[in-house]
């Protein structure tokens, strides 16, 4: 008896053990929306910066001292799902930009509120802005040719 309980306990233990670190890497990869540069943005911090830049707008009211939101002329010639006009806005890890320092990173929506998508300055050459990418939910190294299964 003393065995089997023995027996048991050494093959659950690593199975035990493995669990937290998988649950922990698949929760952080399914908050990620997009990353920009370094920086993981949930689709909750994507949300909240287009409903704040939208309200600006909407009210033709700025941030703060700043100038955002303020139009977004596409210049690098991004594909964006939704058609323009285009206002950019920051994008900010912690809270909602009110004013200051800008930061990086950029929420584009068009003139009815609609998300454009997220860009960045980090990586981008001058003042040119490069696009921020979505996470793949499925994870690094997935098939591609499964991803639509």
């Amino acid at each position: 008896m003393r065995f089997l309980t023995t027996l048991l306990t050494l093959a659950i233990t690593p199975l035990a053990l493995a669990l937290p670190t998988s649950a922990v890497a698949v929760e952080t990869r399914q908050n990620c929306y997009a990353t920009c540069g370094t920086v993981c943005y949930t689709s909750a911090q994507v949300s909240a910066a287009v409903k704040a830049g939208y309200s600006y707008y909407n009210n033709n009211d700025e941030a703060g001292s700043s100038t955002y939101p303020h139009t977004y002329n596409n210049y690098e010639g991004f594909n964006f799902p939704v058609s323009g006009p285009y206002q950019e806005f920051p994008l900010k890890k912690s809270g909602t930009y009110t004013g200051g320092s800008p930061g990086a990173d950029r929420v584009i929506f068009n003139i009815k509120g609609q998300l454009a998508g997220e860009i960045t300055h980090t990586g981008a050459s001058g003042n040119n802005f490069v696009a921020c990418t979505a996470i793949d939910l499925l994870g690094p190294g997935w098939p591609e040719e499964l991803d639509d299964v």
